[in-house]
């Protein structure tokens, strides 16, 4: 029976001698979630565990496109797309794209992830010309701008080329490199930093009625898988970011079932991608139908994945996370960080 090992994290100043640093980064533990499919839940302290269960769970992050794991870093959301579920394509100018691309910089936003294909419920796959034509004059104004690090949002290899030709650092693909073969090749032979993305199905079907035996696990599992397949073949694992993809081929219950254990997810040994910003479920719950009046929602879940340590935060309200990130680290340490 395979058991996962969920760290059951906390943040402050009581640390006692015995707790054992999460991911090199802010957080520590002294027990562990131990979770099964056929078994109850147990509680078990770090004491019991062996050094190999341990290694994955402790193993400080190594940095990502230039970025260290030892905080919580911001990646900005710019769509330059006609039809993104958030902001209506207001970014679907290449240079209003770029302008506010430079404005999330001068926020202090870490990575800007720019897409040029809509991963929105029902959407539509874009033709890879067209993909490339929105993305590539916005990476190069970005570059031009000075921005940092730059993502590319993508599941086409050709469009992965074009983007880090013209300036991108790393590859963020919802499909987890499953959808184009020459994805993986291209990224293993650059040494690029991937990040990979469960998601249920497609972007045009995945909301039809999705379903798993055990979320948290089954997500779980198709990572881990995609992580050993992608070494296979010449990625190596420290240019691995995780991503469990809130709201891809997921309901509501499921979001959240993944939110409240969200640790679990340090167990796969790379930092962990939470884009949860704006998504539907958060307008369910807080009582905001349009997606640019749930940043207070956005923002109050990305709290909450700071107390699991996720390390990489993907949002569309760049300033205002930032803000809360600064506070969060200050009330939880007691002074400013």
């Amino acid at each position: 029976m395979s058991r996962y090992f969920r760290p059951l994290v906390q943040v402050g100043p009581a640390q006692p001698e015995t707790a054992l640093t999460l991911a090199g980064g802010w957080g520590w533990f002294t027990h562990v979630e131990v979770l099964a499919r056929d078994a109850a839940a147990q509680i078990v302290p770090v004491t019991e565990l062996d050094d190999q269960t341990l290694a994955p769970l402790t193993a400080a992050r190594p940095a990502v496109a230039g970025l260290e794991m030892d905080r919580p870093r911001v990646m900005g959301i710019l769509n330059a797309t006609p039809d993104s579920f958030s902001d209506g394509g207001r970014h679907a100018d290449a240079q209003a794209a770029v302008q506010a691309g430079l404005a999330m910089q001068a926020a202090g936003v870490d990575m800007l992830d720019v897409g040029g294909e809509s991963t929105r419920p029902g959407a539509a796959t874009v033709a890879t010309d067209e993909e490339i034509a929105r993305v590539v004059p916005v990476i190069e104004g970005l570059r031009a701008g000075g921005a940092g690090a730059i993502s590319i949002d993508t599941r086409k290899a050709p469009v992965a080329e074009a983007a880090v030709a013209a300036g991108a650092d790393l590859v963020n693909d919802v499909a987890a490199l499953s959808f184009d073969p020459a994805l993986v090749p291209f990224c293993a032979t650059r040494e690029l930093p991937v990040c990979v993305m469960h998601a249920q199905g497609d972007p045009a079907t995945m909301q039809r009625d999705p379903r798993y035996d055990n979320v948290l696990l089954d997500v779980y599992d198709y990572l881990a898988e995609r992580i050993r397949a992608l070494e296979a073949e010449g990625i190596v694992r420290e240019n691995i970011v995780a991503d469990p993809g809130i709201g891809f081929g997921k309901t509501l219950e499921h979001n959240l079932a993944l939110l409240a254990r969200l640790s679990l997810f340090h167990g796969l040994g790379v930092p962990v991608l939470l884009g949860a910003s704006r998504k539907r479920f958060i307008g369910t719950i807080g009582g905001a139908e349009a997606g640019a009046g749930r940043a207070p929602g956005s923002i109050g879940v990305a709290s909450a994945a700071l107390q699991h340590g996720v390390q990489l935060l993907r949002v569309h309200d760049v300033g205002e996370t930032i803000q809360a990130i600064a506070l969060w680290r200050a009330a939880m340490a007691g002074k400013q960080t």
